[in-house]
């Protein structure tokens, strides 16, 4: 399938995909490299209906590198849940200036952030924080969007091993276009780059979330410690 089919087959709306659409947009993308996969994706699809998502966590900067040399105009969604590290803030800002980034905000409801803050949710019960603070409003802001980048690595958790480049997820399509980058690759890239990491990774901080949830640790060891918690939930 060519670029300008998939544009006329995709492009307007993706919600709803076939299993054999997705079985050929992978089989086509599979065997392109990240960068090959981010310059094709905005060849076959519309460009103004796909989103991009950042946590402006520990190697955001390798993602995010790639995302604006190839599309400098593209916004970039950040999940503010009002509980990032003071750090994560200051690296985010950093990246923006360093990249010329436009990054969008995207907040809970103030009042539903309230109520997990005086409950101290993240404590009693942190999916249902994750649900309030950070799936609720992405659900919100992917209304106005078909296509999802995510920068997602498979190596990186149990679950994120077996997803393909391209997979439906709640209505939408989700591209996943690091999924087989390793960690090897991703150091690489850093270092040929000069790109920062985030700074609590000279701490100690392999994966970095909200301040309350995150601790030292090696992968994931460090996120919600104690509890068989992996993921958010918005990559679920």
């Amino acid at each position: 399938m060519g670029s300008a089919q998939m544009i006329t087959r995709f492009g307007d709306n993706t919600a709803g995909l076939s299993k054999e659409a997705l079985a050929e947009l992978n089989r086509v993308y599979r065997p392109l490299s990240f960068e090959e996969r981010i310059s094709r994706v905005y060849q076959d699809f519309a460009p103004a209906k796909i989103m991009v998502t950042s946590s402006f966590a520990a190697t955001s900067a390798y993602f995010l590198h790639i995302i604006s040399s190839i599309r400098p105009e593209q916004p970039v969604h950040f999940i503010d849940t009002g509980y990032h590290f003071e750090k994560t803030l200051e690296y985010k800002d950093y990246l923006i200036e360093r990249f010329g980034l436009t990054v969008i905000d995207v907040k809970p409801d103030p009042d539903h952030h309230q109520v997990s803050l005086d409950n101290q949710m993240w404590q009693t019960d942190p999916d249902l924080c994750c649900q309030v603070n950070k799936v609720n409003p992405l659900e919100e802001a992917k209304e106005n969007y078909d296509l999802w980048i995510s920068s997602l690595m498979g190596w990186q958790t149990e679950h994120r091993a077996g997803l393909e480049v391209f997979e439906e997820r709640r209505g939408m399509i989700k591209f996943n276009p690091m999924i087989d980058v390793t960690k090897e690759q991703r150091d690489t890239y850093i270092a040929e780059h000069d790109l920062p990491f985030h700074p609590l990774v000279a701490e100690g901080y392999d994966s970095i979330g909200c301040s309350h949830c995150t601790f030292k640790g090696e992968g994931r060891d460090g996120r919600w410690k104690g509890k068989s918690k992996t993921e958010c939930g918005i990559h679920l």
